[in-house]
């Protein structure tokens, strides 16, 4: 994508032009693919830092947060050379509150890889954790909320049915990748990318056991899987893990429904499906109720009331006062 819209943007570039890339890219994909691009157009006449500017600034945004926009969160810049640095960061600062210059592109583009295989790491920690307490007889929301009293050197992460959106499933991967070619193994980033793909197995493995313990297959069982988008909130279902659980729960013989007010309908090359109407009869003739994304907008007390079972991968029914065996936690 990023090369297309390179060749295209070549075919029109004009001296003075400033070019900014935001996509997530491994480090050195601005000056290795980008900037030859750009300094072979018009019969390669631009130099860089002088007729055009070329810089690379890492997108940073959390769908739904209203507290973090793009207007107060630091916005972070790295020229292929100081003047296009510079020349990006005057853009910029008419838009932005805090602008981070940084050295180069490729640092530039290293941050924004940090970022995610931060939060993708830090997220494999908890979700094996949470497989550790399921061993255990534990429940892992309340380690994690006992742990994170702690007012130092720890910072709270949760555990879910997977990975989901467009940035943190897919960015470790253009790491690995090129510390690959460099002969150099990602180990860490690598396991933690297989234990989060992992967690969708896992949900499924705990609605068979589930099921099992009140008598019924999960073969034939009607499953009603609850959200269907990435995150809570949001009209997104990119990488969403409710799409590899629904196909698993398919695959070994369930009767999947979803509900989501966000996704009317759900197309992909393996998936057609329409959101379910939600009321009480249907709560009521599902066999396991599996809640894969916390909308705000559900009335957990009410789901859980009309419900045989329920497994809660989001700690999502943690106010709701029910009988023994009702909710199953991730």
């Amino acid at each position: 994508y990023i090369v297309a819209a390179t060749n295209e943007i070549a075919e029109r570039l004009h001296p003075q032009m400033l070019v900014v890339i935001e996509s997530t890219t491994y480090p050195g994909a601005t000056e290795e693919l980008i900037l030859p691009r750009l300094q072979g157009a018009n019969g390669g006449a631009f130099t860089v830092g002088t007729d055009f500017f070329l810089a690379f600034s890492p997108e940073r945004i959390d769908p739904g947060r209203q507290d973090w926009t793009v207007q107060n969160t630091p916005k972070v810049i790295g020229g292929v050379t100081l003047q296009c640095m510079e020349i990006a960061r005057a853009l910029y600062q008419c838009a932005v509150q805090e602008v981070v210059p940084v050295s180069s592109s490729k640092v530039a583009e290293m941050t924004k890889l940090l970022e995610n295989t931060f939060r993708a790491a830090n997220i494999a920690l908890v979700n094996e954790v949470a497989m550790m307490c399921d061993r255990l007889g534990i429940d892992v929301w309340e380690v994690i909320d006992a742990a994170k009293t702690k007012p130092f050197g720890f910072m709270p992460f949760y555990p879910g049915p997977g990975l989901g959106g467009h940035c943190i499933p897919v960015d470790p991967h253009y790491l690995s990748w090129k510390l690959k070619a460099l002969d150099y193994d990602a180990r860490l980033t690598r396991i933690a990318m297989e234990i989060n793909l992992g967690m969708p197995e896992h949900v499924m493995s705990k609605v068979t056991r589930s099921l099992l313990e009140g008598g019924k297959p999960l073969k034939g069982s009607r499953v009603l899987v609850m959200g269907v988008a990435y995150k809570a909130d949001v009209a997104d279902v990119r990488e969403s893990p409710a799409l590899d659980l629904i196909g698993l729960l398919h695959a070994n013989g369930a009767q999947v429904s979803y509900h989501d007010p966000y996704i009317p309908n759900l197309q992909t090359d393996d998936l057609s499906m329409t959101s379910t109407i939600l009321d009480r009869d249907v709560l009521r003739e599902v066999d396991c109720v599996v809640i894969t994304t916390d909308h705000s907008c559900y009335d957990w007390d009410w789901i859980v009331e009309h419900s045989r079972l329920v497994v809660d991968t989001r700690n999502a029914t943690r106010d709701v006062h029910y009988e023994p065996g009702r909710v199953v936690k991730l």
